[in-house]
């Protein structure tokens, strides 16, 4: 029955685990109970609602005197968006009053955690095995690049580098196909060159949507590149690699240090602006993350986002890349990442969970008034911006909103 009703409502992969975990340990604790029903776990972040809904469920629908709650498990946020309906999950099912405790489940259950464990650190291995073989020869050819003064040479250098990037990229998509459980569905690539500067803008909701944008644009595009904090360059191994491989570092100045410094207003505009003077003689497509961080549905509701599946968009961070490098890219990207299952974290998707992701590429000219603008100084030019940018992330929200109906 339960395999049944998981069948109708789409119930799949982590969520499955995740119920199966907390009813078995749950019934564990009643007594006597023949059947149990799990009803209206919907969009929960926090895994305390999970049980504290759970428990409810049983309370309401059966007299159970007390239930006891689980101390340990169900670790980590958890999104059950099928579980619309009342669900069978256990049927004759009998605990003695003083034997409360199954060791086989729970050893079981260690076993199982164990050896997830396990494979996520060998998977997670294999990553940075990777990264570190492909660390050596970037580092050599960028002190190379450094101290050789010739800009022939330079460029020929560059070319390499990036060659070298889409080779790691090009083994990273192998392990993820070969070792991991992810599926991955693009659309809209067809028309791609690599001899282009694109602006990619894309929904963010977990670190795995910068593998799988890797993996779907890799020799697609030029190498894909992102705007970085200038912080991040004394990151181990990965900042000396972002620093060889022409990764644009970014230095953004807080509201109050301008207060205090009004001459170095329009500085990190100008810094950025140097920073990509590069690209000029180099194919580029820069990534960028508009909404800021990660999507979840805490951050929907504080933030009072007027979008059913995204947060809402900072046009200061496009602002600040079309006028670095506005007049370079030939056309803009909207990328949408739909995870029709749930999003997963990095972890959990070298763990083995499974992982889809469907992402649709529309290509789109960029204006000239987009170019031209003055974001810092032009007040219109920012309303305009900003009417445009909501309105290419309610057709972002309306994708989305289609792409799950059509999945389920």
């Amino acid at each position: 029955m339960f395999d049944t009703r998981c069948n109708e409502q789409r119930i799949a992969g982590r969520e499955i685990d995740l119920l199966v975990s907390a009813i078995e340990d749950t019934a564990s604790r009643l007594h006597d109970v023949e059947l149990v029903l799990c009803v209206g776990l919907l969009f929960v972040d926090d895994p305390g609602a999970i049980k504290a809904e759970f428990h409810r469920a049983v309370l309401e629908h059966y007299a159970v005197q007390s239930v006891v709650r689980r101390t340990g498990g169900l670790q980590g946020p958890c999104g059950c968006h099928a579980l619309t309906h009342p669900v069978t999950v256990l049927q004759g099912f009998e605990c003695s009053k003083h034997d409360t405790r199954q060791p086989e489940s729970g050893y079981h259950a260690l076993v199982r955690k164990l050896i997830r464990n396990i494979r996520g650190v060998l998977f997670f291995t294999g990553l940075t095995v990777n990264t570190v073989v492909w660390f050596v020869p970037i580092l050599v050819l960028a002190v190379l690049k450094l101290v050789l003064p010739v800009p022939a040479l330079r460029r020929a250098i560059t070319r390499w580098l990036m060659a070298i990037g889409e080779n790691w990229i090009s083994i990273n998509t192998f392990i993820l196909r070969n070792a991991g459980n992810v599926e991955w569905e693009s659309r809209g690539l067809e028309n791609l060159r690599r001899d282009g500067w694109y602006l990619v803008v894309a929904n963010h909701q977990t670190w795995v949507d910068i593998v799988i944008l890797q993996a779907i644009f890799n020799r697609r595009v030029p190498f894909l590149k992102f705007f970085i904090k200038q912080e991040l360059i004394w990151f181990p191994l990965l900042g000396i690699a972002w620093w060889a491989l022409d990764m644009p570092f970014m230095k953004r100045y807080s509201p109050s240090f301008l207060s205090r410094n009004p001459h170095m207003k329009g500085k990190d505009l100008e810094t950025t602006r140097r920073a990509c003077e590069k690209f000029r003689d180099t194919p580029t497509s820069v990534l960028n993350f508009i909404e800021g961080t990660r999507f979840s549905e805490q951050k929907r509701l504080s933030r009072k986002s007027p979008y059913r599946y995204l947060l809402q968009p900072r046009a200061g961070g496009l602002a600040m890349a079309l006028s670095s490098m506005g007049e370079l890219f030939t056309a803009l990207l909207d990328v949408t990442l739909v995870y029709p299952e749930g999003a997963t974290s990095f972890w959990n998707m070298c763990c083995g969970d499974p992982v889809r992701v469907i992402a649709e590429v529309r290509e789109k000219s960029l204006e000239r008034w987009l170019v031209d603008g003055d974001y810092q100084n032009d007040r219109d030019f920012r309303r305009r911006l900003h009417t445009w940018l909501g309105e290419t992330w309610s057709e972002k929200d309306a994708i989305i909103a289609r792409m799950r109906e059509a999945h389920g």
